[in-house]
């Protein structure tokens, strides 16, 4: 329609959503779907968490906050920062926003002017490049590949680099490959960016507490302290609290950089609400044992995964260092037909195919910015994850 923004014909819906929702479509109808394409963690929100949150309302805190965050939440994210990263941020350098997503879109709109461009490794989470454009902004893939285990080198940081160059966009573990970088090689990329004084570093941490087999997180303005000025560390409680739905994310930065993001947030949702903000102080704040015990869930759920896709055919799945995804490649499988009589083009094609033949709904790796690929999000059970890659062994199987 004529009267809609320009700026929104350029960014498409979010196809991991698009996924979620065709599988809901199907199972309402009657089909047997088994969705893999959400990244969310199939465990309950622990109990403490939730007798904080009924505490909240039982005590009337159910009013209006301050816009970016409760300050007894901004006190709880600065002793975070502090006891599991060494970073010190006073409360004014915090800010809190419904989801990690909210925040760094605040980021990005307080920012960006026309031209300026947003340097983003592929493969990469799918809102970010859409939310650049949004903002304004130009998103610059810098594609990294299955041969440097999905990290981005140090010589494609350096290349994707120009004047117009506003921020780098940092995500370990990544959403969707699960690689996370090493202290040794954030290292070399930020020695790049010290090069470069007038690029921003905006770390995603989402995935910090899902990292296995002693795997070390590390954040940029941990590993070089000379980028503390100019970076924003973005977290939030969805994933390692089991939290999606309660929607809190924050960041800490350069006080100047909040303020102007609080601004943002200020005359567009005001403040997260009320109850989860209460229920992200327990997060952060009481027990962390549980998160061990779901790791080690999600570990057995990635080995299983990992081995049973690399026996199909025309697969090849790298073992990812953290989060709960895992990105194959589907390299062998282009060019054929299916079962079904579907041609195999590309990594849509091939996901469009198993939805529709098996019932197994996945992203496919077009949708992450490298193809050809497929996203699985192993966060659901041992059971179903056999179910589903049965039904993945036997459509590669039938291809020909």
């Amino acid at each position: 329609m004529s009267f809609l923004s320009e700026t929104l014909a350029r960014v498409k819906p979010s196809p991991t959503i698009a996924v979620s929702n065709k599988a809901r479509e199907l199972k309402a109808a009657g089909r047997d779907v088994i969705g893999l394409g959400a990244g969310e963690p199939d465990f309950d929100t622990p109990d403490t968490i939730k007798a904080a949150a009924k505490r909240a309302i039982d005590e009337g805190q159910t009013k209006y906050t301050a816009v970016d965050g409760l300050p007894e939440l901004k006190a709880a994210i600065c002793a975070k920062f502090k006891r599991d990263n060494g970073l010190e941020y006073t409360p004014a350098q915090v800010t809190v926003g419904t989801g990690g997503k909210q925040v760094l879109y605040n980021a990005l709109v307080a920012t960006l002017n026309p031209g300026d461009e947003v340097i983003i490794p592929a493969p990469y989470w799918v809102s970010y490049p859409d939310m650049v454009l949004l903002a304004g902004g130009e998103p610059v893939v810098a594609e990294a590949s299955a041969q440097t285990a999905y990290k981005l080198t140090p010589d494609q940081l350096e290349a994707a680099i120009t004047p117009r160059t506003k921020w780098f966009i940092f995500n370990s573990p990544s959403n969707p490959t699960g690689a996370g970088y090493t202290w040794d090689e954030l290292k070399a990329l930020t020695d790049v960016l010290l090069r470069h004084p007038h690029v921003w570093v905006m770390s995603d941490d989402m995935y910090e507490h899902l990292v296995y087999d002693g795997f070390e997180f590390c954040t940029p303005a941990q590993v070089e302290p000379a980028l503390y000025d100019r970076t924003l560390t973005v977290n939030g409680v969805s994933k390692a609290y089991c939290m999606t739905g309660w929607r809190i994310g924050y960041a800490a930065g350069p006080e100047a950089l909040i303020k102007a993001m609080g601004k943002v947030q200020s005359q567009s949702t005001s403040n997260p609400c009320s109850i989860s903000q209460w229920a992200a102080v327990e997060a952060l704040t009481g027990p962390q044992d549980f998160i061990a015990e779901n790791n080690r869930a999600f570990v057995r759920r990635r080995d299983l995964v990992v081995a049973r896709l690399n026996a199909c055919d025309g697969i090849t799945c790298p073992v990812p260092e953290g989060a709960f995804y895992v990105y194959p490649s589907i390299a062998g499988c282009i060019g054929k037909t299916s079962a079904g009589g579907a041609k195999i083009v590309d990594d849509e094609a091939f996901a469009t195919a198993l939805l529709e033949e098996t019932g197994v709904a996945v992203v496919f790796g077009a949708a992450f910015g490298l193809s050809p690929a497929f996203r699985v999000s192993y966060a659901t059970s041992d059971a179903v994850l056999e179910e589903a890659c049965d039904r993945i062994a036997a459509f590669c199987a039938g291809l020909r």
